[in-house]
């Protein structure tokens, strides 16, 4: 479902070092803001190293992405959130990891893939929404960067070209 042009819901969730996320607070420090909702999946793994590079080589110049799990678990949100820390170490991820374990953050941005990228200027306009790149196997045979592209196109101030690009990867599990 593209929402492209809309604003992002507001959120306010816990991530793996304990600390509660708040979208807004993240929009007075940056001019550009993937939010990546992702999980320990093989789809998603596929793209971590990718997402830790741009995160390194954006974040000086006022970008950080936020990932998001939103997957369903039976297990108490406890235990939910140390398989995402040890998940997270294991990864190295560069950027902060949080849980939406109620799965409200994923219904209110209309979620269906992992992984799904939603870049948000600083206004929290979507600006663009959908895949990484065009091939999840194989950085070599990339030949599309779409967030990489459209965070360019943000900071620079151009229009993004490509703003929708139907995600790939797998179904969300929804709560029960």
């Amino acid at each position: 479902m593209n929402t492209i042009g809309n604003y992002a819901p507001d959120f306010e969730i816990p991530g793996i070092d304990q600390e509660v996320y708040h979208l807004s607070s993240y929009r007075r420090k940056f001019k550009a803001i993937a939010v990546v909702f992702m999980g320990n999946d093989p789809a998603v793994n596929q793209y971590i190293e990718r997402l830790n590079k741009i995160q390194a080589d954006f974040e000086e110049q006022k970008f950080t992405i936020i990932g998001i799990d939103s997957d369903y678990r039976c297990e108490p949100i406890a235990q939910s959130i140390e398989a995402m820390r040890q998940y997270a170490q294991t990864q190295n991820l560069n950027f902060p990891y949080l849980r939406d374990s109620n799965q409200d953050v994923a219904r209110a941005f209309k979620v269906q893939v992992l992984p799904t990228v939603y870049l948000l200027n600083s206004d929290a306009v979507i600006c663009y929404q959908g895949r990484i790149d065009d091939c999840a196997e194989s950085i070599e045979q990339v030949n599309q960067h779409y967030l990489r592209d459209s965070i360019w196109a943000i900071l620079s101030g151009r229009t993004i070209t490509k703003d929708y690009v139907t995600p790939v990867g797998t179904e969300i599990h929804w709560r029960p």
